[in-house]
Protein backbone atom coordinates (compact mmCIF):
# COMPACT_ATOMS: atom_id res chain seq x y z
CA UNK A 1 0.00 0.00 0.00
CA UNK A 2 1.77 2.94 -0.69
CA UNK A 3 1.04 6.78 0.96
CA UNK A 4 -1.99 7.80 -0.99
CA UNK A 5 -3.59 4.84 -0.37
CA UNK A 6 -3.08 5.12 3.29
CA UNK A 7 -4.16 8.75 3.54
CA UNK A 8 -7.24 7.25 1.68
CA UNK A 9 -8.16 4.56 3.85
CA UNK A 10 -7.98 7.09 6.57
CA UNK A 11 -10.04 9.44 5.61
CA UNK A 12 -12.14 6.52 4.99
CA UNK A 13 -12.12 5.25 8.00
CA UNK A 14 -12.54 8.51 10.16
CA UNK A 15 -15.46 8.62 7.56
CA UNK A 16 -16.71 5.66 9.54
CA UNK A 17 -15.95 6.58 13.06
CA UNK A 18 -18.07 9.57 12.91
CA UNK A 19 -20.92 8.37 10.98
CA UNK A 20 -21.25 5.46 12.98
CA UNK A 21 -23.44 5.10 16.08
CA UNK A 22 -21.23 3.04 17.52
CA UNK A 23 -18.41 0.67 16.96
CA UNK A 24 -17.50 -2.82 17.92
CA UNK A 25 -14.66 -4.03 17.40
CA UNK A 26 -13.94 -7.53 17.10
CA UNK A 27 -11.09 -9.87 16.82
CA UNK A 28 -11.83 -12.73 14.30
CA UNK A 29 -8.84 -15.35 13.97
CA UNK A 30 -9.18 -18.30 12.54
CA UNK A 31 -12.82 -18.00 10.47
CA UNK A 32 -12.78 -19.05 7.12
CA UNK A 33 -13.81 -17.20 4.14
CA UNK A 34 -17.56 -18.57 4.62
CA UNK A 35 -17.95 -17.87 8.36
CA UNK A 36 -16.66 -14.05 7.78
CA UNK A 37 -19.30 -13.69 4.19
CA UNK A 38 -21.81 -15.22 6.73
CA UNK A 39 -21.65 -12.87 8.91
CA UNK A 40 -21.47 -9.96 6.56
CA UNK A 41 -24.74 -10.78 5.35
CA UNK A 42 -26.21 -10.83 9.01
CA UNK A 43 -24.67 -7.75 9.65
CA UNK A 44 -26.06 -6.44 6.02
CA UNK A 45 -29.73 -7.38 6.76
CA UNK A 46 -29.47 -5.00 9.95
CA UNK A 47 -27.96 -2.32 7.86
CA UNK A 48 -24.76 -2.58 9.37
CA UNK A 49 -21.41 -3.57 7.95
CA UNK A 50 -17.80 -5.46 8.72
CA UNK A 51 -14.36 -4.32 7.99
CA UNK A 52 -11.25 -5.88 8.83
CA UNK A 53 -8.83 -2.92 9.68
CA UNK A 54 -5.13 -2.17 9.85
CA UNK A 55 -4.35 -1.50 13.50
CA UNK A 56 -1.92 1.16 12.76
CA UNK A 57 -4.16 3.07 10.14
CA UNK A 58 -7.13 2.87 12.40
CA UNK A 59 -5.25 4.39 15.56
CA UNK A 60 -4.19 7.37 12.66
CA UNK A 61 -7.85 7.90 12.10
CA UNK A 62 -8.77 8.23 15.55
CA UNK A 63 -5.82 10.48 16.22
CA UNK A 64 -6.32 9.60 19.81
CA UNK A 65 -9.93 10.78 20.02
CA UNK A 66 -10.38 7.66 22.39
CA UNK A 67 -7.60 7.72 24.22
CA UNK A 68 -5.13 5.09 25.39
CA UNK A 69 -7.86 2.80 26.92
CA UNK A 70 -9.40 3.21 23.08
CA UNK A 71 -6.51 2.52 21.35
CA UNK A 72 -5.66 -0.58 23.55
CA UNK A 73 -8.58 -2.21 21.68
CA UNK A 74 -6.00 -2.32 17.81
CA UNK A 75 -4.00 -4.89 18.91
CA UNK A 76 -3.89 -8.38 16.74
CA UNK A 77 -6.21 -9.37 13.86
CA UNK A 78 -8.92 -6.55 14.05
CA UNK A 79 -12.49 -6.21 11.97
CA UNK A 80 -14.89 -3.57 12.77
CA UNK A 81 -18.72 -3.57 12.75
CA UNK A 82 -20.60 -0.52 12.81
CA UNK A 83 -23.80 1.03 11.63
CA UNK A 84 -25.63 4.61 11.90
CA UNK A 85 -28.17 3.24 14.76
CA UNK A 86 -25.44 1.88 17.92
CA UNK A 87 -27.75 -1.25 18.98
CA UNK A 88 -27.93 -3.57 15.02
CA UNK A 89 -23.95 -4.22 14.74
CA UNK A 90 -23.51 -4.79 18.75
CA UNK A 91 -26.48 -6.92 18.32
CA UNK A 92 -25.29 -8.84 15.64
CA UNK A 93 -21.60 -9.20 16.60
CA UNK A 94 -22.14 -10.51 20.02
CA UNK A 95 -24.77 -13.00 18.97
CA UNK A 96 -22.58 -14.53 16.21
CA UNK A 97 -19.46 -14.59 19.20
CA UNK A 98 -21.71 -16.84 21.16
CA UNK A 99 -22.27 -18.86 18.19
CA UNK A 100 -18.83 -19.17 17.07
CA UNK A 101 -15.33 -19.73 19.47
CA UNK A 102 -12.90 -17.82 16.64
CA UNK A 103 -15.10 -14.70 16.25
CA UNK A 104 -14.90 -12.52 19.81
CA UNK A 105 -16.18 -8.76 20.39
CA UNK A 106 -13.13 -7.04 22.41
CA UNK A 107 -14.81 -3.70 23.10
CA UNK A 108 -16.01 -0.79 20.83
CA UNK A 109 -17.21 3.05 21.42
CA UNK A 110 -19.65 5.21 20.69
CA UNK A 111 -18.28 8.38 20.27
CA UNK A 112 -15.46 9.29 22.44
CA UNK A 113 -16.71 6.41 25.07
CA UNK A 114 -15.13 3.61 25.10
CA UNK A 115 -16.80 0.39 25.53
CA UNK A 116 -15.77 -2.86 27.44
CA UNK A 117 -16.87 -6.49 26.73
CA UNK A 118 -19.87 -6.01 29.11
CA UNK A 119 -20.98 -2.60 27.82
CA UNK A 120 -21.12 -3.78 23.92
CA UNK A 121 -23.23 -7.11 25.30
CA UNK A 122 -25.72 -4.72 27.24
CA UNK A 123 -25.63 -2.33 24.32
CA UNK A 124 -26.98 -5.23 22.21
CA UNK A 125 -29.69 -6.18 24.66
CA UNK A 126 -31.20 -2.79 24.18
CA UNK A 127 -34.49 -2.51 21.14
CA UNK A 128 -33.15 -1.13 18.06
CA UNK A 129 -34.06 1.89 16.52
CA UNK A 130 -36.85 0.57 14.37
CA UNK A 131 -38.15 -1.36 17.30
CA UNK A 132 -38.60 2.10 19.43
CA UNK A 133 -40.52 3.53 16.68
CA UNK A 134 -42.99 0.97 16.11
CA UNK A 135 -43.56 0.47 20.14
CA UNK A 136 -44.25 4.37 20.32
CA UNK A 137 -46.62 4.29 16.97
CA UNK A 138 -48.40 1.41 18.64
CA UNK A 139 -48.59 3.85 21.75
CA UNK A 140 -49.94 6.34 19.63
CA UNK A 141 -52.20 4.63 17.72
CA UNK A 142 -53.65 2.45 21.26
CA UNK A 143 -55.67 5.60 22.20
CA UNK A 144 -56.86 6.26 18.74
CA UNK A 145 -58.46 2.99 18.36
CA UNK A 146 -59.89 2.73 21.55
CA UNK A 147 -62.16 6.51 20.81
CA UNK A 148 -63.05 4.79 17.70
CA UNK A 149 -64.39 1.60 19.74
CA UNK A 150 -65.99 3.89 22.07
CA UNK A 151 -67.70 5.81 19.23
CA UNK A 152 -69.06 3.25 17.97
CA UNK A 153 -70.32 1.44 20.58
CA UNK A 154 -73.54 3.31 20.88
CA UNK A 155 -74.57 2.53 17.37
CA UNK A 156 -73.84 -0.99 17.63
CA UNK A 157 -76.02 -1.38 20.85
CA UNK A 158 -78.70 0.52 19.11
CA UNK A 159 -78.60 -2.13 16.02
CA UNK A 160 -78.74 -5.04 18.14
CA UNK A 161 -82.13 -3.28 19.91
CA UNK A 162 -83.68 -2.95 16.43
CA UNK A 163 -82.72 -6.44 15.46
CA UNK A 164 -84.10 -8.18 18.24
CA UNK A 165 -87.00 -5.88 17.91
CA UNK A 166 -87.25 -7.39 14.25
CA UNK A 167 -86.50 -10.97 15.44
CA UNK A 168 -89.34 -10.51 18.35
CA UNK A 169 -92.02 -8.94 15.35
CA UNK A 170 -90.97 -11.97 12.49
CA UNK A 171 -91.43 -14.55 15.40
Amino acid sequence: MDRAQKQEAIETLKGVFADAGAVVVTHYMGLTVAEMTDLRGRLRQEGAQLQVVKNTLALKALDGSIGAEGDTLFKGPVAIAFAPDPVSAAKVATQYAKDNDKFTVIGGFMGQQVLDKSSVTALATLPSLDQLRAKIVGLLQAPATKIAGILQAPAGQLARVLGAYAAKDAA
